[in-house]
């Protein structure tokens, strides 16, 4: 028999563990909410980073795998052909860098509205423009176009301003960005656009010139044929190397009302044609490098910055483009030159060589391909110097342009000779090209592609 003191003892002991259960249930779901709720903002702040322009900030500049950058939405690039197009090219990498899925490189827009021979591109990303140039082969103008940049990959035509022919690349300055500052190769000149928020264009300045007589190489330099124009690191001055004068015009850049003002050129060796440069700024030097086309050469210059407003280019050296003197075809020409984004590394495209031959992109053709080389050198922030690295095979034929993505860890080449676009997959951290990511056929001769991508964030 019970006592009820044994009812009590009883009871006590199924109250105590009813206590601790319930309190145990109500901890464990508290437990479960909290974590939940930190989940659920993990999740979310992961989210917001895979923004490309977010990564940057966390991760070093190549530290991501192809893989990991891939699970953000597909990149998108534009491509300018001389059949008359601006392409839009949508780039999906997989998801997992180890999975059977491989990348690809598909059209999904086309306009024709740039005019009939597209030659150069210039994005400004904060504003969703896209600047296209026409060299209006067949004359008697040259053009600038407006595009809108829309979400989807397709271009909304803003404004059109006719311009003198021949113009062929854009150096966008100004207070906000709101001037570009174009060279005509066939034009013999040098303008300036200004635009509005809205997207129209207006002429503000041009600047035509002549040669008194040619130059060494009569077939190329019967007339200044401004070839690039280049801003420079402090955007107060515009460089344009010059391939017909043999020389690199210097303009102090006015960022409020966009004048170019004319500063003593910088003269180079005759008949090496200068064709592109590039900036590059170390913790306490800034250095300029120059391709020169017809000479196929590289000038590394040390930039002064002088008190009395004038620029100063003290040459360091002049190497051939191969970094040692070799044999080349008698067509070989020198192209595009760039710094990579974290200013570590150079690379110079070079066309009509047809050094390496490789394996077909179409995969149903065994015939190997010829292609030209991309050559890249390490560049000594201390000095200036370069020291090659690498020459690799640019996917094709005649690289007129190529572009970094923002991370550095991709390349688009528009190889005009074959009319197509690769997209190389390169390691930031030794400067290497590894392998070929994707490509696309694109009619015509492919003159420029570029990533839709902030290179301000970098």
């Amino acid at each position: 028999m019970m006592t009820n003191s044994g009812y009590i003892a009883r009871a006590r002991g199924v109250g105590l563990r009813a206590t601790v259960g319930v309190t145990f249930l109500l901890l464990l779901l508290l437990a479960i909410f909290l974590l939940t709720r930190q989940s659920t903002q993990f999740c979310q702040s992961i989210d917001d980073l895979k923004h490309p322009t977010m990564w940057k900030g966390v991760f070093p500049a190549g530290l991501l795998s192809l893989g990991l950058a891939a699970s953000a939405s597909a990149t998108l690039l534009y491509v300018s052909s001389y059949a008359g197009t601006v392409t839009t090219l949508s780039l999906t990498l997989p998801d997992d860098a180890s999975a059977a899925t491989t990348a690809t490189l598909e059209p999904i827009s086309n306009s024709t509205d740039c005019g009939p021979n597209p030659s150069w591109l210039s994005l400004d990303f904060s504003k969703n423009f896209l600047f296209c140039l026409d060299e209006g082969f067949n004359g008697p103008y040259g053009g600038v176009t407006t595009f809108f940049t829309n979400e989807d990959g397709s271009l909304t035509t803003l404004n059109k301003l006719d311009v003198i022919q021949g113009p062929v690349s854009i150096a966008k300055f100004g207070v906000g960005g709101h001037g570009l500052a174009l060279a005509h190769y066939s034009g013999s000149s040098v303008s300036v656009v200004a635009f509005t928020p809205e997207g129209n264009l207006t002429l503000v300045q041009n600047d035509t010139y002549a040669l008194e007589a040619p130059g060494p190489n009569p077939a190329r330099q019967e007339a200044p044929h401004p070839h690039e124009a280049i801003l420079d690191p402090t955007a107060s001055y515009v460089l344009v190397p010059d391939l017909g004068a043999d020389v690199v015009r210097i303009y102090q850049a006015d960022a409020d009302t966009l004048a170019l003002t004319p500063l003593a050129p910088l003269a180079v060796r005759p008949g090496s044609g200068p064709r592109h440069g590039a900036f590059t700024v170390t913790p306490e030097k800034t250095y300029f490098y120059l391709v020169s086309e017809l000479g196929n050469a590289i000038t590394g210059y040390e930039v002064i910055y002088n008190d009395d407003k004038s620029l100063g280019l003290d040459e360091l050296f002049f190497i051939p483009t191969h970094g040692e003197a070799m044999e080349l075809p008698a067509a070989t020409g020198a192209a595009e030159i760039l710094v990579s984004p974290d200013g570590n590394f150079l690379i110079v495209s070079s066309r009509w060589e047809d050094s390496f031959n490789i394996t077909n992109f179409d995969p149903s053709n065994s015939t190997e391909i010829p292609s030209d080389p991309l050559i890249t050198y390490s560049i000594d922030q201390a000095t200036g110097n370069l020291t090659k690295v690498q020459e690799f095979a640019a996917g094709g034929r005649v690289p007129r342009h190529f572009s970094f993505n923002g991370d550095g860890d991709l390349l688009a080449v528009a190889l005009q000779g074959d009319g197509r676009v690769v997209i190389i997959e390169r390691d930031v951290g030794t400067g290497l090209l590894k392998d070929y990511v994707a490509s696309a056929d694109v009619e015509g001769e492919v003159n420029a592609a570029i990533f839709r991508e902030d290179y301000h964030t970098i």
